[in-house]
């Protein structure tokens, strides 16, 4: 499955789903595995031919695996899914040829107050996925994944706020991303009048060479916004 952030929210990549079982239905984008082919290679094609995003670009990450004995009313189906985060992503068409009548971006949190929603058990894959992008702002540099290629860090503390679901204190994270040099990396350049009060410009960030972060983002929160 694919995340991303559009119009300030955590929003996920899914289906209309064009055949039974579930006909009709929203689901996260997905098929069988052709012979010869690995997992990965079955989730970039099926991404491809649901949605027309090219998967090859994206950092496919697998979270779990699903194999409850009823999940499918097909048979006996396990499913591994994976996990992708971008920038930027565009608006997503299926292909004619296509098992899914149609592809869009919808909130993660819409999605997650209502599992009936979601064909089959998606809505517990997508809150585990979730939770797992969550975890990850922790420990990993995964939010810059969030980011276009230059950010301010307003624009990096807004990914958590997204994705957490709550508003963040400024100083606070300036003063903790700032500190973890293997996050950020100041590009010399700004962005004219994007911050401050009085429109002074904001520095941009690129990210850092790092995967891991020394010690975990746990960020001081002023107030809960979902």
């Amino acid at each position: 499955m694919v995340l991303t952030i559009r119009e300030g929210v955590l929003q996920v990549l899914i289906v209309k789903r064009g055949t039974e079982p579930y006909r009709g239905r929203y689901a996260l984008p997905g098929g069988f595995i052709h012979h010869g082919e690995t997992a990965a290679e079955a989730a970039r094609r099926e991404l491809l031919e649901e949605t027309g995003l090219d998967g090859g670009s994206l950092p496919l990450e697998p979270i779990s695996y699903y194999d409850a004995v009823d999940r499918d009313p097909r048979g006996r189906i396990v499913t591994f899914p994976f996990l992708a985060v971008a920038p930027d992503l565009p608006i997503p068409h299926s292909h004619c040829d296509s098992d899914a009548w149609a592809a869009t971006w919808k909130p993660t949190a819409t999605l997650l107050t209502d599992e009936s929603i979601l064909a089959f058990d998606h809505a517990q894959i997508l809150a585990d996925a979730v939770t797992v992008a969550r975890n990850k702002l922790r420990y990993t540099t995964i939010a810059t994944n969030f980011c276009p290629e230059e950010f301010t860090i307003s624009e990096l503390r807004a990914v958590y706020e997204a994705v957490w679901g709550l508003e963040l204190d400024r100083a606070n994270f300036h003063r903790k991303v700032k500190n973890a040099t293997e996050f950020i990396v100041e590009t010399g350049n700004v962005r004219p009048g994007a911050e401050g009060r009085l429109g002074r410009p904001a520095k941009l960030y690129r990210a850092g060479d790092g995967d891991e972060l020394s010690s975990p983002i746990l960020l001081t929160l002023s107030a809960r916004r979902d």
